[in-house]
């Protein structure tokens, strides 16, 4: 099998730096940036999966945690950061911008899948880098903590939902009306039959994966339906080192 290597990489930010896991497939020629949710970080087993078919299908992704670790302490004891949409929307714009310095993703269309909190942020960073973000994928996300930014945003945005989470459907289903800036073809919502706002029903985070995939080879331009690797030889996504029980 051919293997790629996780590379550890950080990302600069005016308060600290983050921490992240970049995967580039040999023939990705489009990276995703993730934004995690609530709670969680870049070793979101759910996250992980998502991005390890993103990588079978060709593009390259960037698991980034958007806390520092002192921040992150600081957070599991008062849940204050959590939910600063506007700090963790800050964490993911110098992302955006150094992901055009590595050489491994230089000039690459970008796209963002945030999950929960980190679809807000995602979608609030998006509007503020309209020229590199080409699209965004929410999964069980909350949009609508974006706000009046959401109608500033202009990559095309899919939103995944549950079908049994309909607290958060009504929610996402507010928040795409004020997508105002992108036509009614741009703004979409895919609901996943019978599954819960964490996705853990047989199959659905399969689903989630496929519909992420499509989304952004539509608008990304990139990606393959699945790569063998040269001479037949099949590509294998990279282990994670270590996945924490954690949403």
């Amino acid at each position: 099998m051919v293997q790629v290597a996780t590379e550890p990489v950080i990302v600069k930010t005016p308060k600290g730096d983050l921490e992240g896991d970049l995967v580039v497939p040999p023939p990705a020629r489009a990276v995703v940036l993730f934004a995690h949710g609530s709670g969680s970080s870049r070793h979101s087993p759910r996250n992980r999966a998502v991005a390890e078919s993103l990588q079978y299908s060709g593009f390259g992704t960037l698991l980034l945690d958007l806390l520092t670790p002192e921040e992150a302490k600081f957070d599991q004891r008062t849940h204050e950061l959590r939910f600063d949409i506007e700090l963790l929307a800050e964490r993911l714009v110098p992302a955006i911008d150094q992901l055009d310095e590595w050489s491994a993703t230089r000039r690459m269309p970008i796209g963002l899948f945030g999950a929960s909190t980190g679809a807000a942020a995602a979608l609030k960073a998006a509007a503020r880098r309209p020229d590199r973000v080409a699209a965004v994928v929410s999964r069980g996300g909350r949009p609508d903590l974006g706000g009046e930014g959401l109608a500033s945003v202009q990559a095309p945005t899919l939103l995944i939902v549950g079908g049994d989470d309909r607290e958060v459907l009504n929610l996402n289903r507010q928040a795409a009306d004020l997508l105002t800036s992108l036509p009614l073809t741009d703004v979409k919502i895919e609901i996943v039959p019978h599954a819960g706002h964490l996705f853990e029903e047989p199959g659905a985070l399969d689903q989630v994966a496929e519909l992420a995939a499509s989304w952004f080879r539509n608008y990304l331009g990139a990606g393959v339906e699945r790569w063998t690797g040269p001479d037949g030889g099949h590509w294998k996504p990279p282990e994670p080192r270590r996945r924490p029980p954690i949403a």
